[in-house]
């Protein structure tokens, strides 16, 4: 008869590690857990932060125009490249569009968002998360991965989310392709 631990320990080993308390706090994590959608528009979002330079990042002052807002975190290497992508977006649709980054970290971290906005030379808005966003809830349920993005239409109804990175190529087609369902709409 053959030993069973040499089968056993490591399963139980692999039960431990994958049990948990069920108190843990959902943190940003880095890399897609679910492939690029696009949900049908629905009604349009409410929302408001406070960006680092004490103004408003709202449904209201993002109105009127498509907006791309990203979802990062400034300890993730991806979120960097994001931010960069989405400066080049708004550097060749200006005045066409708006972005704006949201940052899925506690406001005890504003020193390092600032650091990193500064390094980086963000020319958009840039606001902290509140704890309900960071955690998947509110206007944005779900978007609690880093980096995510998502294209407001000009009332504030979601057209896009894309959980992981996204080149802006990739955006600028999305946004293209929101332009043509925009134009063919208004023609009806």
């Amino acid at each position: 008869m053959r030993p069973l631990a040499p089968v056993c320990l490591p399963l139980l080993l692999l039960a431990i590690g994958c049990g948990g308390s069920g108190d843990a706090v959902r943190e940003p994590v880095a890399g897609p857990p679910a492939a690029a959608a696009s949900p049908a528009r629905g009604p349009a979002l409410t929302f408001s932060y406070e960006t680092l330079d004490g103004r408003e990042l709202s449904t209201a002052s993002l109105a009127g125009r498509l907006s791309v807002i990203g979802f990062v975190a400034t300890y993730d290497v991806a979120s960097q490249a994001e931010a960069r992508f989405l400066a080049g977006l708004f550097r060749d649709h200006t005045p066409r569009i708006n972005a704006a980054l949201l940052v899925l970290e506690a406001s005890e971290n504003r020193p390092l968002v600032e650091a990193f906005v500064a390094a980086l030379k963000l020319p958009y808005p840039v606001a902290l998360a509140d704890a309900p966003t960071i955690a998947g809830e509110g206007p944005f349920a779900g978007l609690h991965h880093v980096p995510s993005v998502v294209i407001l239409d000009a009332d504030g109804r979601e057209a896009f989310r894309h959980v992981g990175l996204i080149t802006q190529e990739a955006l600028d087609e999305v946004l293209r392709r929101i332009e043509r369902e925009n134009a063919r709409s208004a023609a009806r």
